[in-house]
């Protein structure tokens, strides 16, 4: 990167801490820090669903498949927003009309103390290392762009760039800090500036590509299917299994979930739910685009890297730092919102009831920051770890596709039927988790199959969506045919469900706070673009049209800011 790059990405750093600490004045009480006292707009909760499932890792795992792969990249992840939608319909509502602060306070109340510590202990040991992958995927893209000269203290010796250790330490500190600080408004607001810069950065590379196509440069042979929407590997059957996986994570976990919860009414829920399956809907086909075009312009990139290397081919200078700024923003997305949801349930669930019962709120949110460091500290061990656990994509297709479906289907089917219980989330839990071992590490051992296991060497990725989303329909479906009355815990969260109310604003009229936070960055956001102007002979329309567009937002943003605030619905 150019000296400019590193200028805009360093103040693009700084505006993210700026906004956490914005907001930390506004944690008060621990509903504040970890639920946004119910206030959050439902756009808001919307966008932040949305950018809490994109990360780097999105670019480097699903942009790596589309460089190697083509289309089907695409097909694959468009069906998330199948999953939001369906969210939308049938669970979304429900969770808000729960009455409940935390996720983990649902679970308790409908299974029982034991099942907070089974999700507890086995979604956060699951999130930490999907977010370290994350992070781990970021600190890559940083350093293939930072080559240093020989003798320089943060140089690696075997690739000659930046170290990887170091920059996976600067950004885990900067989210952990901004995380720490602001609380789930800190979360929420920074989802929302780093969605629309990320799409908006993405969109500029797009035209860029096309022109440095249509120039005469020579364009690199494609593999055969590179734009058909299936695989050998991800096939119809597959796509079906991911909206099943995918509709279990987005309807239940934690992280999720509580986006539902943080808005004043049920229909403030789903429209969240639905805001985010519409954008997950449309925006993959423009995401995963830069990487298709790369392709045909240059065969013999690391996948891993692709986006990245596209985005510095075309870019002017300047704006190879926003995007680089722009996929350390959809990392931190997904990083700051797992921190916040497991530093509330550490903090609800287990210091309030086991060390201090009589903890004031002030003490409340002093742990709920400890925490927080904690879980952050943990992510950036594991990000160092990745390369020996075999690479972000591996990791990241093996927990999606095997683990997350058996231990958030039970919440879901607990949410919509009083018919199943304890056991049948331990059942789900276990043998899911069980059958996921034995077909990676099993199939050859004394209990394998030669047939079955060469059937799932061939079809690596359908056994997974098997594992992950058939088996939790089958052992919850027995359970709730062997049992004819619902549980007694189910009776007793239906009278919450049926005192259900929605939270009234405030006296602070939150409800349009995030549009002036949105105005302001966005605003400086797009000067500094215009500003960019000055380094630059070449793009100089395409960073006119970028700043503008970002500018014209901050005006929108700073209107509705200006409004008096409204009714819940």
């Amino acid at each position: 990167m150019a000296l400019i790059d590193c200028i805009v990405l360093a103040l693009y750093l700084i505006g993210t801490l700026a906004v956490g600490l914005h907001y930390a004045g506004r944690n008060q009480r621990s509903q504040d820090m970890f639920a946004a006292g119910g206030q959050s707009p439902w756009w808001v909760s919307g966008l932040s669903s949305f950018m809490t499932l994109k990360s780097a890792g999105t670019f480097v795992v699903w942009g790596g498949l589309a460089y190697r792969e083509g289309v089907v990249a695409i097909a694959i992840t468009t069906c998330i927003g199948v999953s939001a939608i369906l969210v939308g319909l049938f669970v979304a509502g429900q969770w808000r009309r729960t009455g409940v602060t935390t996720p983990a306070e649902f679970v308790e109340l409908r299974f029982g103390r034991a099942a907070v510590q089974l999700y507890t202990w086995a979604m956060m040991a699951v999130r930490i290392v999907s977010t370290g992958v994350a992070l781990y995927a970021v600190a890559v893209m940083l350093v293939a762009l930072v080559p240093l000269e020989p003798g320089h203290p943060l140089r690696d010796p075997a690739s000659g760039h930046l170290s990887l250790a170091f920059a996976i330490f600067l950004f885990g500190a900067i989210v952990v800090a901004y995380t720490v600080a602001g609380g789930l408004w800190a979360v929420l607001m920074t989802d929302v500036l780093q969605f629309i810069v990320l799409q908006l950065a993405v969109l500029f590379v797009i035209p860029l590509l096309w022109l440095k196509l249509g120039s005469g440069a020579p364009l690199a042979p494609l593999p055969p299917n590179f734009f058909s929407p299936t695989s050998d590997q991800y096939t119809w059957w597959f796509m079906a299994g991911w909206v099943g996986v995918h509709f279990f994570l987005i309807g239940a976990e934690w992280a999720f979930a509580q986006r539902y919860i943080c808005v004043p009414s049920d229909t403030d829920a789903k429209k969240s739910a639905y805001l985010f399956g519409g954008l997950y809907l449309i925006s993959p086909a423009l995401w995963l685009t830069p990487p298709i075009l790369f392709r045909m312009l240059q065969a013999d990139a690391d996948p891993e890297q692709a986006y990245i290397l596209a985005s510095k081919l075309v870019l002017p200078a300047g704006m190879l730092g926003l995007m680089m700024a722009a996929m350390f923003s959809a990392t931190a997305s997904a990083i700051s919102g797992q921190i916040n949801v497991f530093a509330g349930v550490l903090t609800e669930q287990f210091y309030r009831r086991v060390f201090r019962p009589g903890a004031s709120e002030r003490n409340l949110v002093a742990a709920g920051r400890w925490f927080a460091l904690l879980i952050g500290a943990a992510l950036v061990a594991v990000a160092l770890l990745v390369p020996v656990m075999g690479g972000a994509e591996r990791i990241v297709l093996t927990l999606t596709g095997m683990l997350f479906g058996p231990l958030m289907a039970p919440t879901i089917w607990g949410l919509l039927s009083g018919r199943i219980g304890m056991a049948a989330v331990t059942a789900s839990a276990g043998l899911g988790f069980l059958a996921g071992l034995w077909v990676k590490f099993g199939l050859d051992g004394p209990l394998g199959s030669p047939v079955l296991a060469a059937w799932v060497q061939a079809n690596p990725r359908i056994a997974d969506v098997l594992v992950g989303a058939v088996l939790p329909v089958v052992i919850l479906t027995v359970a709730h045919l062997l049992r004819r009355t619902p549980q007694p815990a189910w009776r007793a969260l239906q009278a919450r469900v049926d005192a259900y109310a929605p939270t009234p604003p405030d006296e602070h009229g939150v409800d349009h706070a995030p549009a002036k936070v949105v105005a302001i960055s966005l605003g400086a956001s797009g000067l500094l673009t215009l500003a960019l102007l000055a380094f630059n002979r070449d793009g100089r329309g395409a960073l006119l049209v970028f700043g503008l567009s970002m500018l014209a937002i901050a005006w929108m943003a700073w209107r509705v800011s200006r409004r008096r605030p409204g009714p819940a619905n």
